[in-house]
């Protein structure tokens, strides 16, 4: 198939396409760059040994967007460009509600336009704010204490209209837990623009000496070590559920966890991440931040039986492949 990836080069964008490049696809990139780097493109050509069509072009802009779906003709989409940083959409929700609800809407109405009935939709863990772990996908989504949350369950909640109201699109809202690592060969990975604020990349930072040490925000949770407890999977299986999710998808609204099904905590990454890749990574224990819970983790069962989705890739995997992309990254 011809699949259009809106936000193509970002971390599980740009793994995704070359998942779906070995899988026989042919993939068509939309990205701003926003948070990317165009040198990607290269890099996933490298691994793939296989071409990729790249536009520069934002999603919000309908008529670029509209002129890109007709040119290439894309019979699939999945959509991954979004604002995801939860502490910058508390600053600027109106930026956030902008680009990744109006930018879901704009896609939907162009599928609709163009006939393309497959959409394959980049969603969050974070809609089962206010659920008891494990989660799984008969829980009800309510609302979010922060406007990147919100964006998720409305962006849901507008898809499943859609295809409600239009009986041959079909979607899949893959609900990620914690995406970590890179591409074995090391040439993509983790390495956003700024300041990073997921957990492997700030221990990366801090590995490779840009920081001078790594803040854990409270270790008095009522788990084993005191640290919080995250579902971490490698972002290629994460990439091949994409992959799954488009090739097995069914009519109506199709909803998947992707994750393990188990968790880790905090200290745990640290010290696999020191035991496996040699290297010290000092922490200083912070006060706990606002709105971080316990323990959050996947039930991956339906997955596991509608897909066939089974997490390949352990947290050994995790911390080496992120640090080997950190040691060898010759993007520009």
């Amino acid at each position: 198939m011809r699949i259009l990836l809106t936000g193509g080069t970002g971390f599980i964008g740009s793994h995704t396409c070359v998942a779906l490049l070995e899988a026989g696809h042919h993939a068509i990139i939309v990205d701003n760059l926003s948070n990317s780097k165009k040198s990607v493109v290269a890099r996933i050509e490298e691994i793939a040994g296989k071409s990729v069509e790249f536009i520069e072009a934002d999603i919000t802009d309908k008529g670029a967007v509209q002129s890109i779906i007709r040119k290439h003709k894309p019979e699939g989409l999945i959509h991954f460009a979004a604002l995801k940083a939860v502490a910058e959409s508390i600053e600027k929700p109106v930026d956030y509600y902008h680009n990744n609800v109006s930018g879901a809407i704009i896609l939907a109405d162009l599928c609709k336009e163009n006939q393309i009935n497959k959409f394959v939709y980049s969603s969050s863990a974070t809609v089962y704010e206010g659920h008891e772990p494990p989660f799984h996908e008969e829980m009800g989504i309510g609302s979010s204490n922060n406007p990147y949350g919100q964006t998720k369950i409305i962006c849901e909640r507008i898809l499943t209209d859609v295809a409600k109201a239009n009986p041959e699109f079909s979607v899949s809202l893959l609900r990620y837990f914690n995406p970590v690592g890179g591409h074995p060969s090391g040439l993509i990975g983790e390495d956003p623009n700024g300041i990073p604020n997921n957990l492997l990349p700030l221990i990366c930072k801090v590995a490779k000496g840009d920081k001078d040490y790594l803040s854990v925000f409270g270790n008095d949770y009522p788990t084993p070590d005191g640290s919080c407890i995250r579902d971490y999977v490698h972002v290629m299986d994460l990439a091949r559920g994409h992959v799954l999710a488009l090739e097995k998808l069914g009519s109506g609204v199709n909803t998947y966890n992707i994750g393990t099904g188990q968790g880790a905590s905090v200290l745990d990454l640290i010290r696999t991440f020191e035991r496996v890749n040699g290297i010290k990574v000092p922490y200083k224990i912070e006060d706990r931040r606002p709105g971080d819970s316990p323990v959050s983790y996947a039930s991956i069962f339906k997955s596991k039986d509608k897909l066939g989705y089974s997490p390949e890739y352990g947290l050994d995997s995790m911390v080496r492949d992120a640090w080997k992309y950190i040691k060898n990254s010759r993007l520009d």
